[in-house]
This record gives structure tokens, sequence and C-alpha cells, in this order.
């Protein structure tokens, strides 16, 4: 299994346990993430599973696609490091992950 913690908009941390193959958003959603509404099931035609994702795991989790960065459009406090969940896939090198959750999801 792979940690990610979750990091609520409340400050409160949620660490959850997910398999490779999973998207970050699939995590969020069988953990019941405060804040991570996932409205299109993970088809990236929606921005309601934005994350920000920490510093120090930019470079493991990767560049955004075309698709995503058109969907972020959407979204709300859009940063450099704000990734949709739904287009990070677990895998054994996230182990640790932590994301931030925004105070609103569009």
């Amino acid at each position: 299994m792979v940690e990610i913690t979750f990091i609520e908009f409340d400050g409160s941390r949620r660490k959850c346990e997910g398999q490779p193959k999973m998207s970050v958003m699939e995590v969020a959603v069988q953990n019941q993430v405060e804040g991570i509404d996932a409205d299109c099931g993970g088809a990236c035609a929606c921005a309601t599973c934005h994350v920000y994702v920490a510093e120090p795991w930019m470079e493991v989790v990767g560049d955004r696609n075309q698709m995503e960065n058109d969907m972020l459009e959407f979204a709300v406090d859009v940063r450099g490091n704000s990734r949709l969940a739904c287009q990070v896939r677990v895998s054994e090198e996230l182990h640790g992950l932590v994301v931030t959750v925004p105070e609103k999801q569009f």
C-alpha cells in the first residue's frame, strides 16, 4: 500500500492508503477526504479534485498534460503546484505524498 497524506482546508491531516494504479482522487474518495468532490468520476472533465502537491513531490508527480491544464482553468486559485488528483496515478514512488485540498472546488 502507498501512503498519501491529504491536508484538508481546515488544516487537518488525513493519512490514507491506496494501491498502485489507482488515482490520488480515487484514494481520496475511498477515504471520504473532505473537499474532494470528484464530480466527473475521474474523467478529467471537471476541476473538483483540484489539489496542491507539496513542493518536494512535484518532480516525482510529473507535469500536467494539456487536457489537465484546460480543466484547471475552471479551478479557483490555481498555482504552479496545482494538479487534478484524478490525473495523478499512485505508484510506489509516491509513498509519503502530501497534497493540500483548496478551500473551494468548482
